[in-house]
């Protein structure tokens, strides 16, 4: 999630409140790979899951390799070590 998010990072992460909107931050489960949480950012909702994106395009350890995930919760906030909202305008747009 580079350059969003950095190794080391602390999140604030709620589960179930407000469903998850394109372009939120979450943590999430692939389908594919069931052990492996994640965090990524919701790029829209596909075959009952959701297709998720990393914001370093040149890294595919997304759902264009994994394919549909289940979201487990949407980040809030980061609040170590730079404390502040994460922008929800990076995924959002259309490819």
């Amino acid at each position: 999630m580079a350059p969003t998010l950095r190794h080391g990072d602390m999140l604030l992460v709620r589960r179930g409140g407000r469903p998850v909107r394109t372009g939120d931050v979450v943590v999430a489960r692939f389908r594919s790979r069931p052990g492996l949480l994640v965090v990524k950012r919701v790029r829209r909702a596909q075959d009952g899951g959701w297709w998720l994106i990393g914001d370093n395009g040149l890294v595919t350890d997304d759902s264009r390799a994994y394919g549909v995930a289940d979201v487990v919760g949407r980040v809030l906030c980061r609040y170590w070590p730079r404390p502040g909202r994460l922008d929800r305008g990076a995924g959002s747009a259309d490819e």
